[in-house]
């Protein structure tokens, strides 16, 4: 027994730490494991996310938790060069909007969201703080029975999705939904330019390029400022 003292301190450190991260979760406010943080932007508007960080109801900060490109009608993800046709609308909001993300592991629900972005069209870099209010959290918390076609039955569903929408003059519009739940607009926020440029300031002012659709695009229609 004497020679196995570090077993017990071991096993004890395990099921405190254990104990801990089961009392973390059960203290959550979630009614589901982790909620998703997604972007998108209008067509030909490119965006690169330089990063997305959250804060939630208990004061936890979680960096990173989005960055790089986000989800986009047009140009598609294979196309080259440029069309004879430009199908994509970029005016305005598209109906029940959807992003792409990842889920902020082992947050509470969030209270403010932090995206410093670049909107590739004006060429701008911008940052915006955006609230997230108890109302919205509510939302986010409230259980619905809905008829789901990906299961072909009514399923119980979350609006676990926040959905930030990215364009320029520095917009960022925010929806909650679920998989199988219609998006609520629940916010916008007005962002400003961020002082220290791209990339943080160590680029030398030099944004990521355009595709040479969206280019296109964008010297001969222009940007549709207003319409977000």
């Amino acid at each position: 027994m004497s020679k196995r003292p570090w077993m017990f301190k071991l096993g004890f450190a395990l099921l405190t730490a254990l104990l801990e991260g089961c009392a973390s979760v059960e203290s959550r406010s979630l009614p589901y494991d982790a909620w998703s943080l997604d972007f998108f932007a209008p067509d030909y508007m490119e965006v690169w996310i330089e990063t997305a960080d959250v804060v939630d109801i208990n004061e936890q900060v979680f960096k990173g938790a989005g960055s790089g490109i986000p989800a986009m009608g047009y140009p598609r993800a294979l196309s080259k060069g440029i069309p004879s046709e430009f199908r994509g609308k970029p005016a305005g909001w598209r109906e029940n909007p959807g992003g792409k993300g990842r889920h902020v592991t082992g947050a509470d629900l969030p209270r403010l969201v932090y995206v410093r972005w670049q909107s590739m069209a004006e060429p701008q870099t911008y940052e915006a703080y955006i609230e997230i209010t108890d109302p919205v959290r509510q939302l986010m918390r409230k259980r619905e029975e809905v008829f789901c076609a990906f299961d072909g039955k009514v399923i119980t569903d979350y609006r676990e999705l926040l959905v930030v929408g990215l364009a320029p003059g520095g917009i960022a519009k925010v929806w909650v939904g679920g998989p199988c739940l219609t998006a609520i607009e629940v916010t916008r926020a007005q962002g400003t330019i961020s002082p220290k440029g791209p990339y943080g300031g160590t680029s030398n002012g030099k944004h990521r390029p355009l595709s040479e659709e969206s280019k296109a695009y964008v010297e001969k229609f222009g940007i549709p400022y207003g319409s977000w």
